[in-house]
């Protein structure tokens, strides 16, 4: 494998690394995207306007990039709609059930050294073994 093909995971690894610890530094809060984006469903206190602009940038984000250099992947949905609506709620419910997604536990929570976040993060890769395990093993992958 070239080195290009290291480089974009890379620097994003590092942007995303970079970012989490300026939301710390500079707000105080982690990057635990399930719990903004959850809050903005029932919040209207002063964090309201901060978790609007960061999920804006969230989703400017790519927009620009696309809007700029153009090749945006082209993404074909085969999964019912019906049933992408019932996996995002139950993820929405995980993410409420564990205390966090994989965002504020892997990237904001390892970071702090947070047991309970090495709990959920190990919780999370197991989980994932298991499941393609059982996806491959019953022909469904």
């Amino acid at each position: 494998m070239v080195m290009d093909a290291y480089l974009a995971p890379l620097a994003g690894g590092a942007l995303i690394g970079l970012s989490a610890s300026l939301l710390m530094l500079v707000n105080g809060r982690i990057a635990g995207i399930s719990g903004i984006v959850g809050g903005l469903l029932g919040q209207r206190g002063e964090r309201f306007g901060h978790d609007i602009a960061f999920v804006a940038g969230l989703l400017l984000g790519p927009l620009t990039y696309f809007t700029i250099f153009g090749n945006a992947p082209q993404v074909i949905v085969t999964a019912s709609w019906p049933l992408l609506i019932v996996a995002g709620l139950l993820v929405g419910f995980g993410t409420r059930m564990g205390s966090g997604c994989t965002s504020g536990h892997g990237i904001s929570g390892l970071a702090r050294l947070s047991p309970r976040s090495f709990a959920a993060v190990l919780t999370f890769l197991a989980t994932a073994i298991v499941t393609v395990l059982v996806m491959r093993l019953g022909g469904w992958l």
